[in-house]
């Protein structure tokens, strides 16, 4: 069934965590006294590029910033449609810095970027599909935000309520597999989310909470590749059953700070 699974190729951006670490806490995973090791946080970022690139896809790379060790997480950015991005204002102080490293970046690209008037954390909360855009809230990115989003693009917005700090970000506890399809995991949802995701998507792939405490879910997938966190076994199986590829790629040293692949990878779509 895999041969059946068409891949796309995509465009990334990228930020190497050259500066990573672990210096405050917001979110559950975050320890400040845990010890962190860049060479080996540098080596398995580098391993994804390698996948992406083995797989077609192309791969930007914004430079770090000396201070913003999050700044490799670059998903929280910005989400980027149809060549119009809209950009980032983070909820934690600490991070409020990266938006102009990143809008910098989008305009010496070329880009125009919209800064939001309300907390939004880019792809973070934001998960394009073909249709519309599911929108996360409920710990970070705000309602308001959504409404941004949605007068900006001209595209539906779906929001969506998470409820466990663990899925802080919606990219945590949800990926898009393809035009028509979805993965995700229904606990981290209220209840009225998961009866819209249910309706949305009735054939969509459900993780278990193992899979997504494991990453499993901030993954990204090109439409038959899913380059996805390899202690997530059960999802891998599932995705294979439903004709994916799973590609496994090693982010644990990242998962320090709560980041996995779908973290560190902002798609650039034209």
């Amino acid at each position: 069934m895999s041969e059946s699974r068409v891949p796309r190729s995509r465009r990334f951006l990228v930020c190497e965590p050259r500066h990573f670490a672990v210096q405050y806490a917001i979110n559950p995973w975050m320890r400040p006294d845990t010890p962190v090791d860049v060479d080996l946080a540098r080596d398995q970022w580098q391993a994804l590029i390698s996948a992406y690139r083995a797989h077609g896809h192309t791969v930007d790379s914004v430079d770090p910033v000396p201070g913003l060790p999050d700044m490799v997480f670059a998903a929280n950015c910005a989400l980027v449609l149809q060549g119009r991005v809209f950009g980032s204002s983070f909820h934690a102080p600490e991070r409020r810095p990266e938006s102009t490293a990143y809008e910098t970046w989008f305009k010496t690209a070329g880009f125009d970027v919209y800064r939001p008037e309300s907390v939004c954390e880019g792809e973070g909360d934001l998960v394009p599909t073909r249709r519309f855009v599911l929108a996360g809230t409920g710990f970070r990115t705000t309602p308001e935000a959504h409404r941004e989003v949605q007068e900006f693009f001209g595209v539906p917005v779906i929001g969506l309520r998470l409820v466990d700090p663990h899925f802080y970000h919606l990219d945590t506890a949800l990926f898009v597999l393809d035009d028509d399809n979805i993965a995700y995991y229904p606990e981290a949802f209220s209840p009225g989310s998961r009866e819209v995701l249910g309706r949305l998507f009735p054939d969509a792939v459900l993780a278990t909470r193992e899979d997504a405490l494991a990453f499993g879910l901030n993954s990204v997938s090109d439409g038959r590749h899913v380059f996805i966190a390899p202690r997530a076994e059960a999802l891998a199986d599932q995705l294979v059953t439903h004709g994916y590829v799973p590609v496994p790629v090693d982010l644990s040293e990242l998962h320090k700070a709560g980041g996995g692949i779908k973290c560190c990878t902002q798609e650039i779509r034209s």
